[in-house]
């Protein structure tokens, strides 16, 4: 019986491993190996190895390897974005070949349903980054992403049998995730969205990565003033406003993240959005 349990975790290794095994088979794998420490467990009731142990085991290798995709993305990032966002689109151009590369790395881990929630999160947030920025230098020298036309609606990456728009991503993939601290990790290439992080976003910090864009969004004067009674803010609150809204109101929303109480009857207006390029 350890010989099975041998072979069939061997297999399950190899077909991680795979970049052409398909997720079905990879499921069937598993179960395989399911039924395999059901039997052991039956057959041989003091064995120490269990089927717990199995499924801490491959999630911490499933996470590790999540990591581990976004690792071109971030060195990228590290050499062509400052730490406060700015971009070296020249340098980014110099280097798309390296860009392109990730495109592909990000096809061959196109497995959507065996990710869990920040997994997914991470993905669909580094992959639309690094799309805008391919689509910058696709067009470059550009002064701003709207000389770009229908920039967000062009269907240009294709993952696995879907070609997806940078639309398609934010509202049909991650807006849908109930979390709208994406708002402040998307950015769409101009100087009054969000700053591009300097680093890719990872499954297990998602959470601290998320909060930290969202105060440096909230904190930056340039793109929100925030007082205790009176509010300046960016267009993002008001282009999406019912995805700050999920518990609680807008001024909910924002007091999780400044270091004091806004008033519930704060006067509000929206600033003028520079969509000029966001360029180091």
């Amino acid at each position: 019986m350890k010989y099975v349990l041998f072979f069939a975790m061997f297999f399950l290794a190899f077909s991680c491993k795979s970049q052409d095994t398909s997720t079905t088979s990879k499921d069937n794998i598993s179960q395989i190996i399911r039924d395999t420490f059901t039997i052991i467990s039956v057959q041989n009731p003091k064995s120490h190895i269990s089927i717990d142990s199995f499924e801490t085991a491959t999630s911490k290798n499933r996470k590790q390897s999540s990591n581990e995709t976004h690792h071109i993305w971030n060195d990228l990032l590290k050499a062509y974005v400052s730490e406060d966002g700015q971009v070296d689109y020249s340098g980014f151009k110099k280097n798309h070949t390296k860009l392109l590369e990730y495109f592909k790395v990000l096809e061959d881990y196109f497995t959507e349903s065996q990710l869990n929630k920040n997994e997914k999160l991470a993905y669909w947030i580094n992959a639309y980054n690094a799309f805008t920025i391919d689509l910058i230098l696709r067009h470059y020298p550009i002064k701003s992403i709207k000389d770009i036309k229908n920039p967000w609606d062009q269907r240009l990456w294709k993952l696995k049998n879907t070609w997806y728009s940078l639309n398609d991503i934010e509202h049909t993939i991650l807006r849908k995730m109930q979390e709208p601290r994406i708002h402040f990790a998307i950015v769409c290439a101009s100087v009054s969205c969000p700053n591009l992080q300097n680093e890719a976003f990872q499954s297990s910090i998602l959470d601290k990565q998320l909060t930290i864009a969202t105060t440096s969004f909230l904190s930056d004067t340039s793109k929100n003033k925030i007082e205790k009674n009176h509010l300046e803010l960016s267009k993002i609150f008001q282009w999406f406003s019912k995805d700050f809204k999920q518990n609680g109101g807008l001024i909910d929303f924002l007091n999780q993240y400044v270091p004091f109480e806004i008033s519930e009857k704060a006067t509000k207006r929206f600033k003028t959005y520079n969509w000029n390029l966001n360029e180091l």
